[in-house]
């Protein structure tokens, strides 16, 4: 959960908005592939709930991700297809919001672009710092221990002052993303 507090942390209320009305949400059971290694995708995911494994051919599982996380965010970035498979290791649910509008909505609201790539950037900066933990030190995530000392010994004091209104964003994002589709689904 603690990958919310990067993305919601940064966005605003408008943005989120945009994003619950702009996706698509979908349901991804255990096992399903949501994105093949070198196959290029339409879409930037963010997971609502639920666990995905990444794997890259040759090593195996490089990492999980839970809620809150993006995936497929590097090559909206840098346009180069997936370099990683990434799949369901239990029924999931998300929301894919279309690259393209993606782009024409970075592109036409400078401030959103500001504040998507920001979150995108200390998402990124976080995996980055994480890997050469393990590295490095050889230390696995496990997702065990106290979360409030991992916030404090990992997280930039600047994010931390986020933390209550990120969690409220991202459950704002969850009620809206269901209330959309439950219109969709009475018309």
């Amino acid at each position: 959960m603690r990958k919310v507090l990067f993305i919601f942390g940064v966005l605003n209320d408008s943005d989120i908005e945009w994003m619950a009305r702009a996706g698509a949400r979908r349901g991804i059971g255990r096992q399903d592939v949501l994105i093949d290694e070198g196959v290029p995708i339409s879409s930037i995911v963010l997971l609502l709930q639920g666990r995905m494994g990444v794997s890259v051919s040759g090593i195996g599982e490089i990492a999980q991700l839970e809620a809150g996380d993006f995936v497929g965010e590097m090559s909206l970035i840098d346009s180069a297809p997936p370099s990683a498979t990434v799949a369901a290791k239990a029924d999931s649910v998300a929301l894919f919001l279309d690259k393209q509008l993606l782009m024409r909505k970075l592109a036409g609201d400078h401030a959103f672009a500001s504040r998507f790539y920001r979150a995108l950037a200390i998402l990124l900066s976080d995996r980055l710092r994480a890997t050469e933990r393990r590295m490095a030190y050889g230390e696995q995530e496990t997702g065990l221990g106290d979360e409030a000392t991992r916030l404090k010994d990992e997280l930039d004091p600047a994010v931390l002052d986020q933390v209550s209104i990120a969690g409220e964003r991202f459950d704002r994002l969850l009620k809206l993303v269901e209330e959309v589709a439950m219109k969709g689904a009475r018309s």
